[in-house]
């Protein structure tokens, strides 16, 4: 058994798979249409044909109406926008009034437990048979099997029931069920959907013990595919604002500003209708400004928030795009980058460094050619004080001397030159009478040549 507090906020009947489930003859296990969801529990609800996938009887979901009966007598359960619990047979009319539409709304066969009492025997008079496949409508309540139930109690907290079974081997006939929810102190209540497709998820994992066998391995048990599923999730957005995101307005199925659901009482029957109903919950009117989130992000219809949670097939998809969308918008950003990136530049250290050598270099070589400046300056300059004068040797020579003393090869030119010109230097340094005079000199080159 599953008990929900706050049955307008916290529950939601759900096609197969996803919103269009009904309309495209979908099942789909309860499974993956509570995981999908985020479903904190789950289980089957309403009928459908085993043949052609449809789903039978009365839907509406979150809001939306998604399938008419077109008036067929079935038991009902319903949730108005008001909070009003509904429990019972519906004309037509009533499903379609819009004064106090239905938020949830789904149809079973056989009203269980009316105000307290076990309302069977008047069932198999009202209800239509053929919306279940069992067998002849006696069977169909008489055999044990795996059932579903969904009721409320006298505090007005919603009652979702399930037990395992095998069709005329284990569980429970509708006789039982009744009794046993009578024992649990529910008022109202009607069956759903059971056999095989009898399923209880809990968040997101099967929790219940399939009867039907797998294909191709029937060794193994597995979850039939179904119609619609009751879901139990987180409350919706409770602040009219969508805590600062707008308001939820009734398309995107938010209900917001909606006190808890009231203590539950029977009241007289109405005439167009056979059935238990609650008082209102409030009587605040239903907001219209959808939510919107920051760089147009969707709100989640369920909640109001801006961290939408999507139905796990759309999450996959996006995911899978953002990623792509991501690794292209990185690649395109690297190679702009790299396109308009600079050259390599020195840092402030190696500038200094290298200013400081090129300085040196300078200086040195500025150093350098003052030296070589300040030495042919002195080269040029005539010694003072000295009682000697510079004469080139052809000023003593002539041409004459030149020609007289013509050698073939430099080398041996050289070394004739050098003690004419040491002699030379001599007679004119030294004032001794010792010393040979200049025409002495080229007699002495000669003996040494």
């Amino acid at each position: 058994m599953t008990v929900v507090p706050d049955p307008l906020r916290q529950l939601s009947v759900l096609e197969p798979g996803q919103w269009g489930g009904c309309e495209g003859l979908q099942r789909v296990s309860v499974e993956e249409t509570a995981g999908a969801a985020g479903c904190l529990y789950a289980q089957n609800a309403g009928f459908f044909n085993t043949e052609s996938g449809a789903c039978l009887g009365n839907v509406v979901s979150d809001g939306r109406m998604v399938r008419d009966s077109g008036g067929v007598q079935n038991a009902q359960f319903g949730i108005r926008r008001d909070g009003t619990l509904v429990f019972g047979y519906l004309s037509q009319e009533d499903v379609l009034d819009r004064s106090n539409p239905f938020e949830q709304l789904v149809s079973g066969v056989v009203w269980l437990l009316r105000n307290g009492e076990v309302y069977i025997n008047q069932s198999l008079k009202a209800e239509c048979d053929k919306t279940q496949e069992t067998g002849k409508f006696r069977t169909f309540v008489d055999v044990v099997s795996g059932r579903t139930a969904v009721g409320h109690d006298a505090e007005g907290r919603l009652v979702l029931f399930h037990i395992d079974g095998q069709t005329g081997v284990r569980g429970m006939n509708l006789w039982e069920m009744a009794e046993s929810l009578k024992s649990y102190g529910v008022v109202n209540a009607i069956n759903l959907d059971g056999g095989g497709s009898s399923t209880f998820v809990i968040n997101g994992s099967l929790a219940s013990y399939p009867s039907d066998h797998c294909k191709p391995d029937s060794r193994w048990r597995c979850a039939r595919h179904v119609s619609t599923v009751l879901c139990v999730h987180r409350r919706r957005c409770q602040p009219a604002d969508c805590s600062g995101h707008g308001s939820a307005s009734p398309v995107s199925t938010v209900t917001a500003a909606i006190k808890p659901a009231p203590v539950l009482t029977a009241v007289p029957v109405i005439p167009s209708t056979d059935a238990a109903h609650a008082p209102p919950a409030s009587t605040d009117k239903p907001v219209k400004t959808e939510c919107v989130c920051d760089h147009q992000c969707p709100c989640d219809p369920q909640t109001g928030s801006c961290n939408a949670t999507l139905r796990a097939e759309t999450n996959y998809t996006l995911h899978t795009a953002g990623r792509c969308l991501a690794n292209q918008m990185f690649t395109l950003w690297r190679r702009e980058e790299e396109e308009h990136r600079e050259q390599p530049r020195l840092t402030e250290r190696s500038w200094v460094l290298l200013s400081c050598s090129l300085a040196a270099l300078l200086s040195l070589s500025l150093l350098l050619h003052l030296l070589r400046a300040c030495r042919g300056a002195a080269c040029q300059r005539e010694p003072e004080g000295l009682d000697y004068s510079y004469v080139p040797l052809t000023h003593i020579n002539g041409d004459a001397g030149k020609s007289d003393f013509q050698l073939d090869d430099s080398d041996s030119q050289d070394e004739i030159w050098a003690p004419f010109i040491l002699c030379t230097r001599l007679v004119s340094l030294s004032p001794l009478d010792d010393v040979p005079p200049e025409s002495s000199c080229q007699q002495m080159i000669q003996d040494l040549h």
